[in-house]
């Protein structure tokens, strides 16, 4: 079977829910530089490459919700498909220190060619699975590393963002901090919303309820955990949901 820039979990799935994760592969497509930019291995393992512990959560929670899920197949630095396209940073030239060889001095044609080959079918695909129910509800999943090269750690095991649409993020983060046992944030470690990305595409453009989910991705490096924290999080996220009316 032939590449595809991004693949889906149980498309016949009637779930209200819609499971993304763009950020789900480290995969340097062949035909972007002979599929090779030029990093070693160990590079693109690391989390500049992809969202490590990501996808696996993805197919867990998709199952606990009986939802669909759509997954990336290609690495973020091919082009990344949580930016808008006029974003500076579609195509990163150097990320948390490390160079990527095969993306200095990219020019507009080989970025129009990647968008071509990866975020533009893997855009229509999620717009497809977004709109297949009127009321449709987004969840994100995304991880980020426990400390960036020269940043201070970062203390969050989970992180709820939310931007221009917070209906529920906010209770889902007062859920998350009941529990007691885990150091919760808000907005962190990044901030919530950016124009074009995945959410403002697919969720706030749409008024479509939605949450962002990000995981320190030492907490899921195991099938285990990222099953235990998909259990841990679909009651959760079908409790806020029934209690929002929405």
């Amino acid at each position: 079977m032939s590449w595809q820039p991004f693949h889906i979990l149980g498309a016949e799935r009637e779930s209200r829910f819609l499971v993304t994760c763009d950020h789900a592969s480290n995969h340097v497509p062949q035909a972007v530089r002979g599929g090779s930019l030029g990093l070693s291995a160990d590079d693109m393992r690391r989390h500049i490459a992809w969202d490590p512990g990501a996808a696996g959560v993805t197919g867990y929670l998709a199952d606990a919700l009986q939802a669909p899920a759509i997954l990336s197949d290609f690495s973020r630095l091919v082009i990344d498909p949580n930016r808008g396209t006029d974003d500076p940073t579609l195509v990163m030239q150097v990320y948390d220190g490390t160079v990527i060889p095969g993306n200095r001095g990219i020019d507009a044609a080989e970025i129009a060619a990647r968008r071509a080959l990866c975020y533009d079918p893997y855009h229509r695909a999620l717009a497809d699975l977004a709109g297949a129910r009127a009321d449709r509800v987004l969840v994100a999943i995304h991880s980020f590393t426990p400390q960036m090269r020269g940043g201070a750690p970062r203390p969050w095991e989970i992180g709820i963002l939310h931007g221009k649409d917070a209906r529920l993020a906010l209770p889902l983060l007062d859920l998350l901090r009941a529990e007691g046992d885990l150091c919760v944030g808000e907005n962190e470690p990044y901030g919530g919303h950016l124009d074009g990305d995945s959410i403002d595409k697919h969720a706030l453009a749409a008024g479509r309820p939605n949450v962002l989910i990000e995981l320190r991705n030492d907490v899921i490096r195991t099938a285990g955990q990222q099953a235990a924290w998909a259990a841990r999080l679909a009651p959760m996220i079908r409790r806020v949901l029934d209690q929002s009316g929405l």
